[in-house]
């Protein structure tokens, strides 16, 4: 398990700055729990896998392709991040940035920057706004989401919100870490942050 502590230490790395992806090779996490407008976010944090492709791959797209639907994420799209706040209120969405590099904003527009890289993958919880800011020319990314799920991609509209809040709370938690496909940050982060919310 995550020690509380750890967790803690985690989370408070995340109080300033933009975050870069390739800092650390061990996954990452930024709690954006509180509501942004119209965008309700989730109390299980975004999680970063940093450089998850091996050096040697020579086509990173199929490579998360293959390891996302060897985990039950079926992939489902290559494309770059949509530029406007939108999320998902009756999904997880996992992404893999297969070329390039962007800046991608979570949270709504009180959220945090983020900055991914080839080789990166980010598990966004149902819930959280994403936004592309920027990006260079050759950016896409492989999106997946769990078995069965079929994504409502929803903008920050605070009209919305209290139905949102409500889909969220039904949302499945996998059960296993959509990259180890076991054991792994899903596990350990969200889990025990599962059990406290019930």
């Amino acid at each position: 398990m995550f020690p509380a502590n750890r967790l803690l230490m985690a989370t408070m790395s995340f109080a300033a700055g933009t975050f870069f992806s390739g800092t650390s090779n061990n996954p990452q996490h930024l709690m954006l729990a509180a509501p942004s407008n119209g965008v309700p976010n989730n109390p299980l944090p975004l999680i970063i896998y940093p450089q998850v492709v091996p050096e040697e791959t020579e086509d990173f797209a199929a490579w998360f392709e293959a390891l996302f639907a060897s985990h039950d994420w079926p992939p489902r799209w290559r494309y770059p991040v949509f530029p406007y706040t939108h999320y998902h209120p009756n999904t997880h969405e996992l992404l893999g940035v297969s070329a390039g590099w962007a800046e991608i904003l979570f949270g709504g527009e009180s959220g945090r920057m983020v900055t991914l890289r080839a080789g990166d993958a980010v598990l966004i919880p149902a819930g959280v706004g994403h936004r592309q800011i920027s990006a260079s020319d050759d950016f896409f990314s492989v999106g997946a989401y769990p078995a069965g799920m079929e994504p409502q991609t929803w903008r920050d509209d605070k009209t919305k919100l209290t139905q949102a809040i409500g889909q969220i709370k039904q949302v499945p938690l996998p059960q296993t870490d959509p990259i180890s496909g076991g054991e792994g940050a899903l596990v350990e982060i969200w889990h025990p942050i599962a059990r406290q919310q019930r």
